[in-house]
């Protein structure tokens, strides 16, 4: 999708879709620009495997997730599954609107993976970052999306230029 999507024009739907999701299903505000992640993170991971060849992380300071969860669940203490549990379905909905933008734009559908979540930061094997969006929330707490793409090669199908 190199030639799909120009990568200014992707991190601008990424973004307006981070935002949107996270305030509707979470109720936190996100702003672009955010800090350094703390040493506590979580990461939760898709890959697009049909119509795109690329994949996504959100890498978030724990105390924003487990708000996030808070706000969602309504529960004040969220125990460690709920957190992964409520992780993996934000970044489900997430994705979902993504795709449903890139095939907006690109007429292309796109399939992603049953997402992934982990304790820590989360780099996958065999592709390399393109971009990172970075957001904070009015405690400080920040959050990281990053873009990743096969290695090797420009035209090997990722969603920007």
């Amino acid at each position: 999708m190199n030639t799909a999507i120009p990568q200014k024009n992707l991190e601008e739907m990424l973004d307006r879709a981070v935002r949107e999701v996270t305030k509707q299903a979470a109720g936190v505000c996100l702003f672009q620009g955010g800090g350094e992640l703390s040493e506590d993170l979580c990461s939760v991971h898709i890959s697009f495997n049909r119509g795109f060849h690329t994949s996504l992380t959100l890498c978030a300071d724990t105390a924003l997730l487990t708000r996030m969860a808070q706000n969602a669940l309504e529960e004040e203490t969220p125990t460690t599954q709920d957190l992964e549990d409520f992780c993996k379905e934000y970044f489900n909905i997430l994705c979902g609107k993504i795709a449903a933008i890139l095939f907006r734009y690109t007429k292309i559908p796109a399939r992603f993976s049953v997402p992934e979540f982990y304790r820590g930061r989360y780099t996958p094997e065999e592709h390399q970052m393109q971009f990172v969006l970075t957001y904070a929330d009015g405690n400080q707490q920040s959050a990281h999306l990053t873009h990743y793409v096969p290695q090797g090669g420009e035209n090997n199908g990722s969603a920007a230029k």
